[in-house]
Order: C-alpha cells, then structure tokens, then sequence
C-alpha cells in the first residue's frame, strides 16, 4: 500500500455556523486569557464532544461512537484562550515515528518536502510548522513529540510521565503515554504547558550543569554541530557516565514494554475487527501478540536499571544533553528495511526519557543538510516548566 503526501494536516476543522459544534471552540471573550490569538491544532487520538475520534485509523473510527466528552487537555488549553482550529492527522493508533497514513495520508513537512513529517503527531507539527497553527496538540509515547519537533524545526515537550492529565484520549501504551505540545518559539511552549500543568508540582532546579551523552552525541549525524553549540555555552558542563547505558538494549527494553501495554489496550479490538493497518505498523501489532513473559521481565530489569542510570546522573543539579534524533529526517524515498533500523536507533535516543519517565524538551538549533535537527535536554521528574525557562536561558546566552 503506497504512502500518499497530503496538503493539509486535517482531517476536521470546525465549522463556526454550526451551533453544536461552538462548545468545542474557545470562549468568544479571551481578553486577558493567556492563549488568546493563538490557534489550536489537536492530534485526532483526543477526543472532543461531538465528533467521532479516528486515531487514525477509519475502522477505529467506524467502530467507536461519537465522543460525549472533551479531553481536559483541550479543554485546558481552549479555557486559556486557544481557538481549537481543527483535528490533525496522527499514524495509526499513533503506533509509528514516521509521520504516514496510509489511509488520510502523510502530512507534507513544510521544511523539507522531501522527508518525513515525523510522528505519530505529525498533523500538528506539520500544522504549526506551516503556521495553521501555533500550538500543537499531541502525545508522545516513544518519541511522539519530539521527533516530529525535530524533523519540522520546532520546540517540543515530553513531560513528566503522569503530569499532564491524559483522560479522553485513545491510548497507546499508559505506562508511557504524555500529552505534550509544540511550537514555533518557546514562549509559547511555555505558556502552553503552564496552561496544562496548572496546580500540578513543580520542582526548580539550582543552576544545573549540563551533563553530556558524548557517545550518544558522536554517534549523531550532527555531532559536529551539537560540539561546537556546547563548546560556545557558558554553561558549566560535564560528561555523562555511559557504560551503563551502552550495556543495555535500551530500544528493545523500550519495545517489549511498550508492546505489552498495546496488546492490552488493543489487543481485543484488533483480533474481533481485523482492521486495515500499513504493513509495518501491522507487523508492529503482531509482534506484540507474541511478545513472551522471559521477555518483559528482562526489559523491565532494564527500566530499573535506566531509572537507577537517571537517578544518579539527572537531578535539580545535572541535566542530561542529547540528541534527540540520529539526524535530520529520513527521505520519504527510505527503503522500508532501512527505515526499520532507524527506528532502533531513535529509539536507543528517545527510550532513555521514556523508560525512566522524564521530562524532555526539543531545541530547534540545528540545520544539516537544508533539514533541521537539534537536541535535547532531559530534566528530574517534575522539572518541567523548570527545564524549559533554562532552554530560554540557553538560547539568550
């Protein structure tokens, strides 16, 4: 099944004659509300009172009713202000990195036309990236947010594992799921995710060093780029103890688990349904039907081996430094294979925040081959909106 490119990012967009559909838009009277002017683009896995959620999928949404309740995460965010502009395209129950639908197509990156958009929230990346919109709703399991930020130059947040409330929405894999945002600049990152962590805790964090992942970062695409960004920081800086890490099959930990928690979630739907899905997220889904007990035992001896890794290497005194993806965007053009073995190692990258629940934040300060790249920086538990006032502090020095 062929991957087509699509112009648009949606796959709803509201119409403001129809009454029904005015609760799910923002207040009229936004003066004084923090979001107020910015536009709204929300991954179709949340759900919103009225419409029938896709999670990408049309047998998902053939087989599921009309949603009664909205997110709160969107909700949140339209309360403060936003104006929700439309429902965005995600990869099949949001099971991919790559940003294609085989069924509402792959949202073109506005960047570079002729790579990957990134997913599974690439409609709302594409979107923001575009400027349809300035804040992009969407969720990041295994790299969900910060991938697509990569890939379409734009700042993005995984927080805290549990932090952000993820009620109305189609889950994937709860022990790993975050609700995140992205946008172009960060004070919009900022404001959005006070927004969506308000009353939630908080740590600060005590003028950090920046502890880097030199392995991670040598191996990078962009290595040479990340060095010589660290080499003009004023910020104090030391090098991260990897041997552990280098140890362990992080993307393979990362998998199983995952893979358990999917199978639980969908497991059912997809054996009574027998839904349509691309080949290599099906391929995904029948290798989590298979994944054995031996199996997630030893990938959970792992997470506690990373937890215990974090524990010991982040703190309000240390945050981490690394890449956040092995480079720029694949080609659309990438042979499947090829793009199965890059899979693994954006996983190795992104499971570290995943497995240990960390928040992390995407910083769109590279260009590499006319595509844009970046890094990231991986804070304490809690350490969120902490982590992303020291991202501004970075980018003002």
């Amino acid at each position: 099944m062929k991957h087509h490119s699509v112009t648009s990012p949606f796959v709803w967009v509201p119409d403001t004659q129809t009454t029904n559909q005015q609760d799910v838009l923002s207040n009229t009277d936004t003066a004084g509300c923090p979001l107020s002017g910015k536009r709204l683009a929300v991954k179709d896995l949340f759900h919103i009172a009225g419409l029938v959620t896709t999670a990408g999928n049309p047998d998902w949404a053939a087989t599921h009713a009309v949603a009664s309740h909205t997110a709160s995460a969107v909700s949140a965010l339209c309360n403060a202000g936003a104006t929700l502009v439309g429902k965005t395209i995600t990869d099949e129950l949001a099971y991919s990195l790559n940003g294609q639908n085989i069924h509402y197509g792959t949202p073109v990156n506005p960047v570079t036309p002729e790579r990957l958009p990134g997913g599974s929230s690439s409609g709302s990346a594409t979107a923001v990236s575009a400027g349809l919109a300035d804040i992009g709703l969407g969720t990041d399991t295994g790299g969900s947010i910060r991938v697509p930020a990569s890939y379409n130059g734009l700042f993005g947040l995984r927080p805290t594992h549990g932090l952000v409330n993820t009620d109305g929405l189609v889950a994937l894999a709860p022990g790993f799921d975050t609700v995140g945002v992205l946008t172009r600049d960060i004070a919009t990152l900022a404001t959005s995710m006070q927004c969506l962590l308000k009353g939630k805790p908080q740590v600060a964090l005590n003028s950090p060093s920046l502890c880097t992942l030199d392995g991670s970062i040598s191996r990078a695409q962009h290595s040479e780029l990340i060095t010589a960004w660290l080499q003009s920081c004023e910020f104090t800086q030391v090098s991260a103890d990897e041997t552990e890490l280098d140890a362990l099959a992080l993307s393979e930990a990362f998998r199983v688990l995952q893979g358990d928690e999917i199978w639980q979630q969908h497991g059912a739907w997809i054996t009574q349904n027998k839904p349509v899905f691309a080949s290599d997220i099906a391929d995904r889904f029948n290798a989590c039907a298979t994944i054995s007990g031996a199996e997630i035992e030893a990938a959970k001896s792992v997470q506690r081996r990373v937890k215990h890794w974090a524990a010991k290497t982040i703190n309000a005194n240390t945050i981490a430094v690394i890449p956040t993806t092995p480079g720029c965007a694949p080609l659309l053009s990438t042979p499947a294979t090829a793009l199965g073995e890059y899979r693994k190692q954006l996983l190795n990258l992104t499971a570290i925040a995943g497995l240990a629940g960390l928040p992390q934040i995407h910083l769109p300060l590279f260009t590499l081959n006319g595509a844009p790249c970046g890094l990231s920086l991986i804070g304490p538990a809690n350490s969120d909106l902490a982590l992303i006032d020291l991202a501004q502090t970075l980018l003002e020095k």
